[in-house]
């Protein structure tokens, strides 16, 4: 049979973030090995590239050695697909078979049993002329060879066949046994591992890794992914190089004129902004003061939120004077309540690019990187994440406020995980105690973008939202929750009205 004119052409997997992986998709007319545990969605990756051959009116078949045709039915309902287009040939070995007519009764060897599964699969292949073609699975190929030195010769006169009749294969296996799968890698043209993980608390967590790609510069290591309804879901790794974009450096203002004085005139754009400080001293509320006044620029602000339910924000902005229903209602203002149990790192990242890139958000709040922390519990892979993320929002231009609760109240403090470092401006939050009340002071530690006060002030919050005071100079100690007065009394913040 010629070669094709187009031999090796991109081909679409018919799922977008795989693409992207693949810079374009399988290559066509070879074959490409999906391995992966039970449960790891092979079988889904597999019906979603057959979908989209059918949309684009190529031959579809899958041959189905381990799961009947009723069940891939079942399955493609309850993602609502229709696999009109796709020619499902259900296979069963003779020796596997109840069927007395089926079974070997006077030759019953191996080499007889498996020459004749294969054979049923090429007449079929030959019958249907298939562009695209799913084999499920090799593991009853490996079954049945009893062997690995038979059962590669058969998977390479498979690989061999498929080639010549051009045909676009995916052959999914599910590593029954790993030893012998590894000698397929040299045999298929790409090879694709999917894996499953179960965390000892939330949902499970799925991950693929692109092993081998012949003359393709893919996108390596692990990328996440999701099973729900209407199919697998891939979140391509976040590479901040990729993505660059030019923007103003302007000073974003706070809301608020003494917090800017303080911060030496505001926040730059393209820059991140870590909150840091107990729970309860008003990082949120501060953050929130920039959120509203984003909005009244005309900016477009995203809020991920790990540690409060979007009712409850809806409310405490209410009680500040900080009305944002009518921003969530006009599309100014979007957020996102995170269970960081359920929701993978790559999702959050994809979550954010989304919003960035496709709904001209400028700003991005993350309420917490406590519950951040949480949903990427081995820290190292945390600061990779996060440094990634945020040198792809510096690069956008977008204002990132990040914030992280310390753990403690009053007195020494301490953070489950450090990133200061990666920020480009930190507030500092104190609470402490002055006469039997408890106040708050704020200040800023660090700003890589130019000068800023090293006072440290008093600030309130109340219904009407922050007030920032005047520098705590007669004051030693702020930082320590239990600091020495030695000034007047009227040099503190007092209730607004009196």
């Amino acid at each position: 049979m010629p070669v094709p004119e187009h031999d090796a052409a991109a081909v679409s997997t018919g799922l977008v973030g795989l693409d992207h992986i693949l810079v374009g998709g399988y290559a066509s007319h070879r074959s490409h090995l999906i391995e992966g545990r039970p449960g790891s969605g092979k079988t889904t990756l597999a019906m979603q590239f057959l979908l989209d051959g059918a949309r684009r009116g190529e031959r579809c078949l899958y041959i189905t050695l381990s799961e009947s045709r009723r069940e891939l039915l079942n399955v493609a309902e309850r993602h609502g697909w229709s696999l009109d287009g796709i020619t499902i040939c259900e296979l069963v070995a003779p020796e596997l078979s109840l069927d007395p007519s089926q079974q070997q009764t006077l030759v019953h060897t191996s080499d007889l049993e498996l020459g004749e599964t294969v054979r049923m699969a090429i007449a079929e292949i030959e019958r249907e002329k298939p562009q695209r073609l799913v084999f499920d699975s090799l593991s009853e190929i490996r079954l049945l060879s009893q062997g690995s030195l038979r059962y590669r010769r058969q998977v390479y006169a498979l690989r061999s066949f498929l080639l010549i009749q051009n045909i676009t294969a995916l052959l999914l296996d599910d590593l029954t046994a790993e030893a012998d799968d590894l000698n397929l890698h040299s045999l298929s043209h790409a090879v694709i591992r999917l894996e499953q993980l179960a965390p000892l608390y939330g949902g499970e967590r799925r991950r693929l890794r692109v092993i081998k790609m012949r003359g393709i510069p893919f996108r390596g290591g692990y990328h996440d992914y999701v099973i729900r309804r209407g199919g697998l879901t891939v979140f391509p790794r976040l590479v901040a190089a990729e993505h660059r974009a030019t923007f103003s450096d302007d000073r974003c203002g706070t809301g608020n004129a003494e917090l800017d004085q303080l911060l030496g005139g505001g926040i730059d754009r393209g820059t991140s902004t870590m909150l840091i400080g107990p729970s309860g001293v008003g990082k949120s509320t501060v953050a929130l003061t920039g959120v509203t006044a984003a909005i009244a620029r005309g900016e477009k602000v995203l809020v991920l939120s790990f540690d409060e339910t979007t009712s409850v924000l809806r409310r405490r902005a209410s009680g500040l004077s900080m009305p944002i229903d009518d921003a969530i209602a006009a599309g100014a203002l979007y957020v996102e309540q995170i269970d960081p149990a359920e929701v993978s790192p790559g999702e959050l990242s994809d979550m954010v690019q989304n919003a960035v890139e496709h709904r001209g958000v400028t700003m991005v709040v993350i309420d917490s990187l406590t519950g951040y922390h949480n949903a990427m519990p081995e820290e190292n892979y945390l600061l990779l994440q996060m440094h990634e993320l945020l040198t792809y929002l510096n690069q956008q231009g977008v204002l990132t406020l990040l914030i992280l609760a310390q753990h403690g109240m009053i007195g020494t403090m301490s953070a489950s995980v450090d990133l200061t470092y990666l920020s480009d401006t930190v507030l500092l939050f104190r609470a402490f105690e002055d006469e039997g009340r408890l106040r708050r002071a704020i200040s800023v530690v660090k700003k890589r973008t130019g000068s800023h006060e090293n006072t440290i002030r008093e600030f309130r919050i109340d219904a009407q939202g922050i007030c920032v005071g005047e520098p705590l100079s007669l004051f030693r100690g702020v930082m320590t929750g239990v600091p020495k007065y030695e000034g007047e009394r009227s040099s503190l913040l007092q209730t607004r009205g009196s």
